[in-house]
């Protein structure tokens, strides 16, 4: 995911933010952009992780499936915090 542009980090984001919410079943309290934000957010982070531990050098972004997986993480993440609001 290194040089894709915007336009393939929408793309890509989009996807594993899908794939996430497939993995993930249930009501979200988000829609489409919020699963494409996520997702980029979410592969954002597994880049971001994969450099900090070493598992990417200086110019590779995440892989496909860090992406899923950081995107999954992320929507676990915003379901904790927007399904509290919606209790209180």
């Amino acid at each position: 995911m290194e040089s894709y542009g915007i336009i393939g980090w929408i793309v890509i984001g989009g996807i594993a933010g899908a794939i996430a919410k497939l993995l993930m079943p249930g009501k979200d309290p988000g829609g489409c952009i919020v699963t494409i934000i996520l997702g980029i957010v979410g592969a954002l982070v597994a880049g971001w992780i994969g450099h900090a531990v070493g598992w990417y050098g200086p110019n590779e972004g995440a892989g496909f499936i860090a992406a899923i997986v950081g995107a999954f993480i992320i929507l676990l993440i915003y379901r904790m915090i927007a399904g509290g609001r919606r209790r209180l």
